[in-house]
């Protein structure tokens, strides 16, 4: 358990802009700040963060909350965790519990493969530096490429020894579980059931996660035999999927952010060497294709890749077609090539940084026209050649989202293949018809049309009913009313009363005493409520913040909701319209008593129905008689608290 004090510290110090700001690009939009959804692809901001009330809400995915709660969606973090992500961040000191064999063994098992990968890196980096054949092979390895022992640290590089079980065996010894040995990859079973290590005599590479915890690895060897694969990486696991992750991001994305702007190389060493330089905004796709997943990962710090190639000519045009997915996903994409035998490790090695920046700012070129420039000059005169050339730049540039920037590209390909602008907007806007066709013929065969069945219905068919598909039931008027009692409890709960006949207490404890006789319906909106209530009778007023930066996702998500506006009023609303809106906040009493007494008069009206419907249905002269009294009764408060409203709130 982290001690309550210091949960206390981490949210005072904890800056909610500056902590989701190293996940997704904002921009300030009056007092807030807006960006795109990390949690599902889109295409206009819809993502909010209020750093005046602490809060983000995703207005695409419905999620929202604290930092805790951002890191906890997007990291997959347990409360605990992302705590201590923010202690680690602000430098606050916290309370562990000592490890011992039996508290590595825990129950979240994502996290029982993040700790044995943590404990892997540590075992590899200290073979690296501390052993006889780690500093005679491995170090000798990363001195020869010209990483710092300060690179050599910060990337946690590391030797496996050249022995069967050298790491799995003091794992075991240290407590480790083999079923996580060989489920994160570090450890392979044979077939008599007994493991040896995957990376045995290679240096390794950590591979890092969006927050910098350790969840895979990748092994170069150092030997020359042919038989022996140049790299061997982790395999897929539940902490690792090799298309959702970019290698050196982590040390990268502040600095992207910053230089809007990401430089895109293709192995481990490229970059650490340019990283090294001083060039901290460069990440690596990790040896595979890449990915929708890896450009979205981008495009949340930046809407501008610059892919640095290598001289293989070869590998550059084979890469070409799977770049138009940047182009699909909004990104603007320049290349550039480095001369023949030289990769940006090499480059940036032998020539400094400076050479290497101005090599890139005199060399770079955008992708459409790049792509243009050497597909044209292998198609040479061969007109049908160039035919096909001209259809692939088109059906690049259909992939810009932007119709405005393809038409400007359309304009520039003219001119440079020699070929009349319409012509090439005619295949464009053919090419656009044929995709619309084709995602609209996909979208109805997809679409299942069958009656919608309720719960019953469907457990009586062998059914579940569709939830996704299923049109949302308009919220009912006492849901409505219950939620709005909660939310000028979280706003105003604790401002002083200064009415007429009303002092010297607060809104918050007067609205819980007013509402001692409601039973609220919706189980979230009374277990808001029942906290409230015990905390005043505990002498503490509770705040937004206090539910904000609550463990029940429930009464976070309630607060967010009802806190979080996705339209602002213009402050210029009334001088250009004039239009007056009312605040509810120049007649409090009305908003107060107009909510409480709404809501009361909801619930009589409820009494009221049931009350008519049992007299519809009674017998017995005496049970009609105490029915009807109750009836005459109710009718009598739901008149006063009519009058209560007309009189009172009205004025």
């Amino acid at each position: 358990m982290i001690t309550k004090s210091t949960i206390d510290r981490i949210m005072e110090a904890t800056d909610i802009v500056e902590v989701i700001g190293e996940f997704v690009q904002l921009k300030k939009r009056g007092a807030n700040f807006i960006g795109l959804s990390p949690f599902v692809n889109e295409k206009t901001p819809s993502f909010t963060v209020s750093p005046a009330k602490g809060i983000f809400k995703d207005f695409s995915s419905g999620k929202g909350g604290s930092a805790v709660t951002f890191l906890m969606e997007l990291e997959k973090f347990t409360y605990p965790e992302a705590l201590k992500w923010l202690a680690k961040k602000y430098s606050i000191e916290i309370e562990e519990t000592v490890e011992s064999k039996e508290n590595r063994e825990e129950d979240n098992r994502r996290e029982s493969l993040m700790i044995v990968s943590a404990y892997a890196a540590k075992f590899f980096h200290e073979s690296l530096l501390e052993t006889d054949e780690g500093q005679s092979i491995g170090l000798s390895y990363f001195k020869e490429r010209g990483f710092s022992t300060e690179t050599i640290k910060k990337f946690e590089l590391g030797y496996s020894p050249d022995q069967w079980e050298a790491f799995t065996g003091q794992a075991l010894k240290e407590g480790y579980q083999e079923e996580f040995l060989v489920d994160s990859g570090l450890s392979v079973k044979r077939d008599n059931g007994s493991l040896y290590d995957r990376y045995r005599g290679r240096v390794m590479f950590p591979i890092h996660s969006f927050t910098g915890r350790i969840i895979a690895f990748g092994g170069r060897t150092l030997k020359k035999d042919k038989n022996v694969p140049k790299y061997v990486n982790s395999p897929e696991s539940e902490i690792y999927h090799k298309s959702n992750v970019l290698y050196g991001l982590y040390f990268a994305k502040r600095a992207i952010r910053d230089e809007d702007n990401c430089y895109l190389v293709e192995g481990y060493a490229d970059v650490i060497s340019v990283h090294q330089a001083g060039i901290e905004n460069v990440v690596a796709s990790s040896g595979t294709s890449l990915t929708v997943e890896q450009i979205r990962l981008i495009g949340r710090l930046t809407k501008n890749i610059t892919i640095l190639y290598d001289g293989d000519a070869a590998g550059i045009k084979a890469s070409l077609r799977g770049l138009d997915m940047i182009l699909e996903e909004g990104l603007n994409v320049k290349v550039v090539l480095f001369p023949d035998g030289h990769d940006p490790d090499s480059f940036v090695q032998q020539f400094g940084t400076s050479v290497f920046k101005k090599h890139i700012e005199d060399n770079k070129k955008d992708f459409i026209l790049y792509k243009t420039d050497i597909l044209l000059k292998d198609a040479g005169n061969d007109p049908i050649k160039k035919a096909t050339v001209i259809r692939e730049i088109v059906e690049s540039i259909s992939k810009i989202p932007d119709s405005i920037k393809a038409s400007v590209f359309i304009k520039e390909c003219s001119m440079q293949l020699q070929i009349d602008e319409r012509a090439l907007l005619s295949e464009l806007n053919k090419m656009r018809q044929a995709k619309a066709k084709k995602d609209h013929e996909k979208s109805e065969k997809t679409t299942t049309y069958r009656p919608e069945l309720s719960p019953e219905d469907a457990a009586l068919f062998g059914e579940q009913p569709d939830v996704a598909e299923a049109a949302p039931k308009p919220e009912k008027e006492s849901d409505t009313q219950e939620k709005e009692i909660i939310r000028l409890l979280l706003l105003y709960g604790n401002k002083m009363i200064d009415w007429d006949g009303i002092a010297n207490t607060y809104i918050g404890p007067f609205m819980v005493a007013e509402l001692s006789d409601v039973e609220f319906e919706q189980p979230v909106c009374k277990e808001f409520l029942e906290i409230y209530r015990q905390e005043v009778e505990n002498g503490v007023l509770p705040d937004e913040q206090f539910f904000i930066h609550s463990q029940d996702k429930n009464l976070v998500d309630l607060t967010v909701n009802l806190l979080a506006n996705k339209y602002m009023l213009s402050e210029n609303w009334l001088e250009m319209h004039k239009i007056f809106v009312p605040d509810e906040q120049a007649n409090m009493k009305a908003t107060i008593l107009g909510a409480i007494f709404h809501l009361k008069k909801q619930k009589v009206g409820k009494i009221l129905e049931s009350l008519r419907k049992q007299l519809q249905t009674t017998t017995e002269a005496a049970d009609q008689e105490i029915l009807l009294n109750q009836y005459m009764h109710m009718k009598k408060v739901e008149k006063h608290i009519s009058d209560y409203l007309g009189s009172v709130i009205l004025k």
